[in-house]
This record gives C-alpha cells, sequence and structure tokens, in this order.
C-alpha cells in the first residue's frame, strides 16, 4: 500500500491543486479506476495491465480442457 500511495502522490497528487475536495475525489476516482486499475502494467502480472491479465485469464479458462488419451501398452 505504501508505494500505492506514493505512486498517487507523485503522479496525481503533487502535479496538482483543486479548488473544492469533491474535484479532488473525483479526480482520484479517475485516476484509480481509468488509469491505475487497468491501464499501468504490473511487475507481479507479466508486464500486462490488470484488464489484459484479466482478459488473458478468461481466454484460457474458455479454452476446452481436453484430457489425453492413455498410451497404448506395448507387450
Amino acid at each position: 500500500m505504501e508505494n500505492f500511495f506514493s505512486t498517487l502522490k507523485i503522479e496525481l497528487v503533487y502535479r496538482r491543486s483543486w479548488r473544492i475536495c469533491d474535484e479532488a475525489e473525483n479526480e482520484l476516482f479517475r485516476y484509480i479506476y481509468g488509469f491505475y486499475n487497468t491501464e499501468r502494467i504490473q511487475k507481479d502480472l507479466g508486464w500486462l495491465s490488470p484488464d489484459e491479465h484479466e482478459a488473458a485469464w478468461h481466454a484460457a479458462q474458455a479454452e476446452p480442457t481436453t484430457i489425453p488419451a492413455s498410451p497404448a501398452r506395448s507387450r
């Protein structure tokens, strides 16, 4: 969490100023849900964005699973 808050402050808070609290809240929401959670690449996700990682996971789940045939016994 400390890394997240540090990134949030560096990329958003220290670069802007707002007249009222509602403007700040809306901008924070837009940053977190519009960029940070959807587009920002993550090392733990194989350098994919969360959206890309989730799409890849769903695609892998949609693939039909096949049970390999047992090898023929040789005598």
